[in-house]
């Protein structure tokens, strides 16, 4: 097994909207550098699992990103895992690059791209990348890439409905410093389309100040 492989661990729930869209995606991922793609179902009731079952390996878990990342995790062979989000777009340079990048360190992440075309969704994602690089804290839509013994070693994200990608940074950043990359993955701006830009914007502030507060993931679940 080289030492420079990964695991590609997408969770899923209910995506049939775009499941065609992923398939895509995550078949030009089949090089010499993946050693595994794991779709993660947390249960869904469309048909998510029975159509990504027919092109990757699907294992099921109980819903949660937490709870179905630590799984896919649980079951990957590869040096690395990278966790990807069913509506971020990346291709086969991005993994050559965590790999390439990721060997001196134990962790990285991507800049993210917001898939909307206007100004202010490019300011969005220049605070958001800029924020990420000063704090050295990830959100997974920037595709957290770890060692697997460093991941096995923190045990994992922490079983918690929201924050778990801020919360395993934070844990993950007192190990060492992450690969910043500044190449970009494209990651759906439904969210800021549906709920208004400035709403949206207000609204992530608020969660990540009253988490820094100490408010539990729990109670912050509530008001997303």
């Amino acid at each position: 097994m080289s030492n420079f492989n990964l695991s590609i661990v997408v969770p899923v729930y209910n995506e049939a909207d775009q499941v065609d869209k992923l398939i895509r995606r995550l078949r030009l991922l089949n090089d010499g550098l993946v050693a595994d793609i794991i779709i993660v179902d947390g249960g869904s009731t469309d048909d998510t699992a029975e159509r990504l079952s027919q092109q990757f390996n699907v294992i099921q878990s109980d819903k949660g990103r937490a709870n179905q990342m630590n799984a896919g995790a649980k079951v990957a062979t590869g040096i690395w895992v990278m966790f990807v989000h069913a509506d971020t777009d990346i291709g086969p340079s991005h993994i050559a690059a965590a790999v390439s990048h990721g060997a001196l360190h134990k962790w990285g992440r991507f800049d993210v791209r917001l898939s909307a075309k206007g100004f202010s969704f490019r300011v969005i994602e220049a605070f958001i990348n800029w924020r990420s690089r000063l704090t050295k804290v990830a959100t997974g839509d920037q595709c957290i890439f770890v060692r697997k013994s460093v991941f096995d070693q923190l045990n994992g994200f922490t079983d918690m409905p929201l924050m778990e990608d801020v919360d395993l940074s934070k844990r993950l950043k007192k190990l060492g410093k992450p690969a910043c990359l500044e190449k970009t993955v494209v990651t759906s701006s439904r969210r800021w389309e549906e709920n208004g830009v400035v709403p949206t914007v207000l609204l992530m502030w608020k969660l990540r100040y009253l988490f820094w507060r100490g408010v539990s993931a729990e109670k912050l679940a509530k008001l997303y």
